[in-house]
């Protein structure tokens, strides 16, 4: 089975993230790392591979920075990887970063294609759903558990009140939850043979994309301010001089509780 993995380089959601005041992007200093729920697919996407046999690709769509986290991902396992990178790419939204993912992944012939949830830094959970819609292919989203059985697919997708049971055959896009399995360490042997696996660069010009539909010319959508948000303050005290009830009411009346 060939399987391809999404895998997004973020900030390190243990750290302070903040938006640069000159585009109103998310900064993406030093500190990055892989998406924690990336993790959770590369993993699944292992176990499969040595289920079922195949090979493993990880794909990701980032600055030339990324491939620190690239490496990170290889050392887990994965064969090889894919790098798409160019310029114009900065501040893409969620719609142009599904297209160039679309993009990418129509020339790996993926029979599976598994991704986290969501990301620590957008967490809008919408990429599965668009590159399903764009490649034409089921979506099994949300996953807790994953069942291959041949080309049939089947998911327990976790939600609020317990999970369902969804099925569909491959190709598809199955995203996870960290609910999911627990992602190996890499190994010492495993981080040095992820200095020698092959990283595919790819650029806009090759998937036939223009830089006007994608970064800030081809975003949907736009942060036009942001501030910071206000230090925590003390809270309000009543003390109890026999009116405690009513200084209570008439606080929560204030503050539209009551």
């Amino acid at each position: 089975m060939n399987i391809v993995v999404l895998v997004k380089q973020v900030p390190d959601s243990g750290a302070e993230r903040t938006l640069s005041p000159s585009d109103n992007t998310v900064e993406r200093g030093p500190g990055n790392v892989i998406n924690e729920m990336d993790e959770y697919a590369i993993e699944e996407a292992l176990k499969i591979k040595e289920a079922h046999g195949g090979e493993v690709t990880v794909l990701t769509v980032g600055p030339a920075g990324a491939t620190d986290s690239i490496r990170k991902a290889l050392s887990m396992g994965p064969d090889k990887a894919v790098h798409v990178q160019d310029d114009a790419l900065h501040g893409s939204c969620a719609v142009a970063t599904s297209k160039v993912l679309a993009a990418a992944l129509r020339t790996l012939n993926a029979d599976l294609i598994i991704s986290g949830a969501e990301s620590t830094d957008g967490r809008v959970q919408v990429v599965p759903h668009m590159l399903a819609e764009l490649l034409g292919v089921a979506a099994l989203t949300g996953a807790r558990k994953l069942t291959v059985d041949g080309s049939q697919l089947t998911v327990e997708r976790q939600t609020d009140e317990g999970y369902e049971v969804v099925t569909a055959a491959t190709p598809a896009v199955v995203s996870v939850w960290d609910t999911i399995n627990e992602p190996r360490y890499p190994s010492f042997k495993g981080i040095m043979a992820a200095k020698k696996k092959p990283v595919q660069a790819l650029t806009l010009g090759d998937l036939g994309i223009s830089g006007d539909e994608v970064g800030f010319a081809g975003a949907t959508s736009q942060v036009l301010e942001f501030t910071k948000r206000p230090a925590r303050t003390g809270g309000a005290k009543v003390v109890d001089e026999g009116n405690g009830g009513e200084q209570l009411v008439a606080y929560l009346a204030t503050e539209k509780f009551v």
